[in-house]
């Protein structure tokens, strides 16, 4: 119970923060947190506990997000703006997400692979999974995920440009 009162907000917040609704969140929370009761004995490092149920409550709700249609994409309802069309705000939704894609897609393949393993894959891998199928050494995952993020936004840069 400690472990639900200390991550309930975090956990409830990501979802939140991509735009989904309070019942979303819930039931997206509560996918997270079973999760950990399922994978509960693997846990190796109660201090990176946080970070793991923000990636898996990040993860879940990219899986939310992307199965939605058109037609199926909530409006605000706490305060619509009547002159907001949410036909246009989900073309713009869709568009960064495609010129994320292409982004990605243009980086050299370790740093695809790593950003790919990190944020994409559907399995969810550790980081030391990661580190074991890239055949790199466990401490080096952080760092070089952060010069691939600044990759990343560098080939976003040089797609706005050219777009």
């Amino acid at each position: 119970m400690d472990l639900l009162e200390r991550y309930e907000r975090l956990v409830f917040s990501v979802p939140l923060n991509y735009g989904l609704s309070r019942d979303e969140a819930a039931d997206i929370a509560q996918s997270v947190f079973t999760e950990l009761l399922r994978n509960i004995d693997s846990v190796r490092d109660p201090s990176a506990l946080g970070s793991w149920l923000a990636t898996v409550a990040r993860r879940t709700t990219w899986r939310t997000i992307s199965r939605r249609t058109p037609d199926r994409l909530s409006v605000d309802t706490v305060d619509p703006d009547p002159d907001v069309d949410p036909w246009h705000d989900w073309m713009d939704t869709w568009t960064d997400r495609t010129w994320v894609v292409e982004a990605v897609l243009a980086l050299a393949s370790p740093c695809r692979d790593l950003l790919v393993s990190l944020y994409l894959d559907p399995d969810q891998p550790t980081y030391e999974e990661v580190a074991t199928r890239m055949g790199r050494p466990l401490g080096s995952i952080g760092p070089t995920r952060g010069r691939c993020l600044d990759k990343l936004r560098m080939a976003m840069i040089d797609l706005d440009e050219h777009a």
